[in-house]
């Protein structure tokens, strides 16, 4: 991803949300989304990311058609799982996958996974050894992409708020050995 991919991207991701949330947040905060102002904010956050943080972007014909941001894992009770001692690990165990959005007309393509794949072969580079993500509770979709991937839910579940209404999220996790995402 380049600074010049930021405007599509925040569309991307506001489309994103949209569709994939519709039933999950409330509508009055899915329809007051936009790409603009995500853009905006995107824009300031993207000259001050750490260098560990990799955003990828999907293309077709020119268009950016989906992304992915991973780095390292914002969680302080995160260690590396079962699967890698700790001992083994050089540099930092976790990472995350903060967001994976692709345009919905191109849902169940394949762009999902290749950017999944992808984002996971850079964490691996950096040094990740897991990957960790949240997603919402109800968002069954989705939690099945990322049980197919090898995913699994950790046990740790948080909410936050929007717009008055809780929403709740299930972290899963997947070990990084070695080779393609």
């Amino acid at each position: 991803m380049t600074e010049a991919d930021i405007d599509a991207v925040s569309a991307v991701r506001v489309r994103g949300w949209q569709a994939a949330y519709r039933g999950l947040l409330p509508q009055s905060h899915l329809d007051a989304m936009s790409a603009a102002e995500d853009a905006e904010d995107r824009r300031s956050w993207f000259g001050r990311r750490p260098p560990e943080m990799c955003d990828l972007v999907a293309e077709h014909d020119g268009e950016v058609i989906g992304w992915i941001c991973v780095g390292p894992a914002r969680d302080p009770d995160l260690a590396p799982g079962p699967e890698v001692s700790a001992a083994s690990v050089t540099g930092p165990a976790a990472g995350e996958v903060f967001a994976l959005y692709v345009a919905p007309e191109v849902i169940g393509t394949g762009v999902g996974r290749a950017l999944l794949a992808a984002g996971s072969a850079r964490a691996r580079a950096n040094g990740f050894r897991t990957l960790y993500l949240w997603v919402i509770r109800g968002n069954h979709r989705a939690r099945r992409f990322y049980e197919r991937a090898g995913f699994v839910p950790d046990g740790a579940e948080e909410a936050y708020e929007v717009d008055g209404s809780s929403v709740p999220e299930v972290r899963y996790r997947r070990a990084l050995g070695p080779g393609p995402g």
